[in-house]
């Protein structure tokens, strides 16, 4: 309960703030998250900056996150104690091995699997690692697998613009910037390989992606 209030007061006073007032964000199809949020649903997002997870978090109220986790590289955000103790108490992640090579697929997703199954949310980023100059690399099958393990749960493609150029990859200073979110219409899984599966998934994000730039061609 102690890391759940620490998490809450972060959002309230410190992350929230910032995003809105110190940088802007631009939200399309809020909606399609309003209409899922009481049930728990997998937020599926490119990634090219830290910013990101801050961005999509605060799309929510201060009580929602407490039940939304971002999954995150156990060997880099939980790699030294303070570091764990940090993005676990404070952005209430889910570490990932990046290592695990043998375990099975209900092993390695445990703990995912017991977040969706206990009524909360996680955002994944099928990536797997920041891209650079806004491009959307190839997807890995991992949320494939967690949505074929989870077929009930609404799949919700989110496309970011704008945080790598808030604080791009390698980078200490942030720039304000106003950023962009579009998301989509929930998805769910359909008994397809994972293999297509994912690349469905890939495709939805590259979808708004082409939506962000036609608004930018107006």
């Amino acid at each position: 309960m102690f890391g759940k209030f620490l998490r809450y007061l972060f959002f309230f006073f410190i992350v929230k703030p910032f995003v809105y007032l110190g940088l802007g964000v631009n939200v399309t199809g809020i909606e399609h998250l309003h209409k899922i949020i009481k049930e728990p649903c997998i937020i599926v997002a490119n990634h090219n900056s830290h910013v990101d997870t801050l961005l999509l978090l605060c799309l929510f109220t201060c009580s929602q996150i407490l039940k939304i986790h971002p999954v995150a590289a156990a060997d880099y955000f939980c790699n030294t104690k303070l570091k764990a103790f940090i993005f676990k108490t404070l952005l209430g992640i889910i570490p990932l091995s990046r290592k695990v090579r043998k375990a099975s697929e209900e092993e390695l997703f445990k703990d995912i699997n017991d977040a969706l199954r206990g009524g909360e949310s996680i955002i994944i980023y099928p990536e797997g690692t920041r891209g650079e100059d806004n491009q959307i690399k190839n997807f890995k099958s991992g949320v494939a697998h967690i949505a074929k393990m989870n077929p009930t749960v609404p799949i919700v493609p989110v496309y970011i613009n704008g945080p790598d150029r808030i604080l791009p990859k390698g980078a200490l200073l942030w720039v304000p910037f106003i950023a962009d979110v579009y998301i989509s219409e929930p998805v769910y899984y359909d008994d397809t390989p994972t293999k297509v599966f994912t690349e469905r998934i890939k495709n939805e994000v590259e979808k708004l992606k082409e939506e962000h730039k036609k608004r930018e061609e107006l």
